[in-house]
C-alpha cells in the first residue's frame, strides 16, 4: 500500500477518535449541568432555543458565581430575618398585599446581605439558579404574582401561594441546613405551628 493511503488512513482514524472523545466530553458536560441545574437546565434549554446555548449561559452563570463571595449570615442576622418572616406570616390573613410585599422585600434584602448582585429580577434569579437551582423557580413564580397583584389582578389564594414560594427560597438563604421548606398551612392560618412542611411544587 503506498505511503499517501496509509497517511489518509491514519489522519482518518484520528478525526474519528478526535470525534469520539468530543461526543464523550459534550455528554459528560451535559450530564453535569442536567444532574446540578435539574429543572432549570430544561427550562434554559426551551429559553435559549437548544442545548448549546443553554449550556453556554449555565456554564456562564456558574462562572460569574465564583467571582462572586457570597457569605453566610451572622446568627444575629439569621434570627432577625426569621422573626421579621413570623412577622409578615401573621399579618397575612390581615393584609394579604402586605404580607407578599414584605416577603419580595426580606428576600431581597437576605440576597444582598449575603452578597448577591441586586441587577434587574432575570439576572437575579440567574444568579440565584448556581447556589439553589431547585428553588429558583420559586422565586420565578412568587415574582409573577407580585407583578400581577400590582396590576390588582391576584387573588387571595394567588398571594398566599407566592408568600410560599417566597419562603421555599427565603429558608434556603437563611437556614443553616439549606433545605427548601415552606409550610402552605402556617401562611393559611398566619402563624408557625411545629415545624414547616416541604414546599409545593411551582405552577407552571
Amino acid at each position: 500500500m503506498p505511503t499517501w493511503a496509509w497517511i489518509l488512513i491514519l489522519v482518518g482514524a484520528a478525526l474519528v477518535l478526535v470525534l469520539l472523545v468530543a461526543g464523550l466530553m459534550a455528554r459528560r458536560r451535559s450530564g453535569r449541568l442536567r444532574d446540578k441545574f435539574g429543572p432549570e437546565y430544561d427550562r434554559t434549554v426551551e429559553s435559549s432555543g437548544g442545548r448549546r446555548a443553554a449550556e453556554a449561559e449555565l456554564e456562564g452563570r456558574e462562572a460569574k458565581r465564583q467571582r462572586l463571595r457570597i457569605a453566610r449570615l451572622s446568627p444575629e442576622a439569621r434570627e432577625r430575618y426569621l422573626g421579621e418572616w413570623g412577622d409578615l406570616q401573621q399579618g397575612f390573613v390581615d393584609q394579604p398585599s402586605r404580607s407578599l410585599l414584605d416577603a419580595d422585600r426580606l428576600v431581597t434584602e437576605v440576597m444582598r446581605e449575603r452578597g448577591y448582585p441586586m441587577d434587574d429580577f432575570e439576572q437575579r434569579a440567574a444568579d440565584i439558579s448556581v447556589d439553589h437551582p431547585q428553588v429558583v423557580e420559586h422565586y420565578r413564580a412568587a415574582h409573577r404574582i407580585y407583578t400581577a397583584d400590582e396590576r390588582g389582578e391576584a387573588t387571595t389564594e394567588e398571594l398566599r401561594q407566592a408568600v410560599v414560594h417566597y419562603r421555599a427560597l427565603f429558608e434556603e438563604l437563611v437556614e443553616k441546613n439549606g433545605v427548601a421548606q415552606a409550610d402552605e398551612s402556617e401562611v393559611r392560618s398566619g402563624g408557625r405551628e411545629g415545624e414547616a412542611g416541604t414546599a409545593t411544587e411551582p405552577r407552571r
